[in-house]
């Protein structure tokens, strides 16, 4: 059964749905001012795979992900070009499907602007007021934390510690932790309410949203470890404070930060990597692939070279593949064996993805797969088509949740060297046609020389690197 680790309870639960087999899972999305870094790519592409496993599994899973588009960070950016906010969160938002779509991130119902639910805050933002977990001074209206007794129940600090934090310094607030929900006008962006013109705060945009999509409560919760406190513990007081049903979310899955040399990488920093520069660099199943071989709660540190490893093994799984395609395939049951071994290592595949999503471990099992076909491989060239096709199938739906391609993707230069190989072994072959064996001879061994291993066998000449 499937198991995840609740950052709410600190521990390994087994995941069962609120109703049936149906997910109702949300994930914080980005705020568009700037272009999207590796350090989002890594959080967005977990949840790409949890979701693709757990569609794997069969669950029908409702994904959302807000769109921040309304946001200090906007307007300060907005104010530097000279454009009104909306404008350019717009441009930037763009910008980011761009990148999800590069990434391969397909996995989302539905992307919520913060913009298009203002009449849905309003609503919660009176619920509030009514119910007196929140009041209204002359710079906006404020969630009141000390009403709310379960307040730091998510991050696990006792309210000591909290009384520390300065979320937002106002002197008109009655308790520094208590947090905006409707700020009133000063400059940017803004919209009418029964309290003044004003724009909603952080916190209570991703519970408006969810609120109107899933209700009451749903199952998923997703974001960077980074956002546990304040902006998730905010959300559950929020959310549960308006409906009094508890939990708001019944799992929170937080994944670990991207650093750069053991710092964060963040824009504030600068010490960032765009997707776009990424991109130039690597192809997206590269990314994929390198974030993947790291557990989702675990911090990943940025290295180039480790993205060129992980480049070689991808090609070397591309290479097995495309080799093992080529196989003539036959009536007789030629590779059972093989068969057997590969869905013994698709379980063991299944097993690691059912204890948190375990990735690392997942490829391990597929690495494995691998090699198993390689050794295959060694001993024979030929396959039982319907083997064949099951071993293929196997690999391919794995693949599936990882969200790589098994497809061989030549570069301009790597399709020359082919098309070079290829017309030499054509000249080899003349050669040895009219019997000009020392020829052919000299054309093999300068071709093992550079690394390239030659095969002959009844089917026809076969070659790899």
């Amino acid at each position: 059964m499937l198991q995840v680790f609740n950052t709410l309870s600190r521990k390994m639960e087994i995941f069962k749905p609120i109703k049936n087999n149906k997910v109702k899972m949300f994930v914080c999305g980005p705020t568009v001012y700037d272009y999207m870094h590796l350090g989002h790519a890594r959080t967005y592409l977990a949840y790409d795979i949890i979701a693709r496993y757990l569609r794997f599994l069969g669950y029908s899973v409702f994904y959302i992900m807000n769109i921040t588009d309304v946001d200090d960070k906007i307007i300060n950016r907005a104010e530097e070009e000279g454009v009104e906010p909306l404008e350019l969160a717009r441009r930037f938002e763009k910008y980011f499907y761009e990148d999800m779509e590069r990434l391969g991130i397909r996995s989302i119902n539905l992307y919520a602007r913060a913009s298009e639910h203002i009449d849905e805050i309003i609503e919660q933002i009176k619920i509030l007021l009514d119910k007196k977990y929140a009041y209204i001074t002359e710079t906006g209206i404020y969630f009141e934390v000390e009403k709310f007794s379960d307040y730091g129940k998510l991050s696990h600090q006792r309210p000591e510690e909290l009384k520390r934090h300065r979320i937002e310094p106002d002197p008109t607030k009655k308790d520094p932790r208590d947090f905006a929900l409707w700020k009133f006008k000063k400059r940017g962006v803004w919209w009418s309410s029964p309290w003044g013109d004003g724009r909603p705060g952080w916190h209570i945009e991703d519970t408006a949203i969810t609120l109107t999509y899933f209700g009451e409560q749903y199952d998923i919760h997703g974001g960077a470890v980074e956002l546990t406190f304040p902006h998730h513990e905010a959300e559950i007081a929020q959310a549960e404070a308006t409906t009094g049903v508890k939990p708001f979310v019944k799992y929170w899955i937080h994944t670990g930060i991207l650093t750069v040399d053991g710092v964060k990488m963040s824009k504030s920093l600068g010490n960032f990597v765009t997707v776009r520069d990424a991109l130039k660099r690597f192809e997206a199943d590269v990314l994929r692939l390198y974030f993947a071989s790291t557990h989702y709660r675990s911090t990943v540190d940025y290295s180039e070279d480790e993205l060129e490893k992980t480049e070689r093994s991808l090609e070397g799984i591309r290479n097995t593949l495309s080799r093992f395609s080529e196989l003539r395939r036959v009536e007789e049951d030629v590779g059972s064996e093989l068969l057997e071994r590969i869905r013994k290592l698709g379980l063991e595949f299944i097993q690691s993805m059912n204890w948190d999503f375990n990735t690392p471990k997942a490829l391990s099992s597929f690495y494995k797969m691998m090699r198993e076909i390689n050794r295959f491989m060694e001993l024979n060239s030929r396959i039982g088509a319907k083997i064949a096709s099951e071993v293929e199938n196997e690999v391919g739906r794995l693949a599936g949740v990882i969200g790589i391609s098994l497809g061989r993707k030549r570069s301009g230069r790597e399709r020359l060297v082919v098309d070079l190989v290829e017309t030499l072994l054509e000249l080899r072959q003349h050669f040895r046609e009219r019997k000009m064996y020392g020829e052919a001879d000299y054309i093999r061994s300068r071709l093992q020389e550079l690394g390239i291993r030659i095969e002959d066998t009844k089917d026809g000449t076969r070659w790899r690197i």
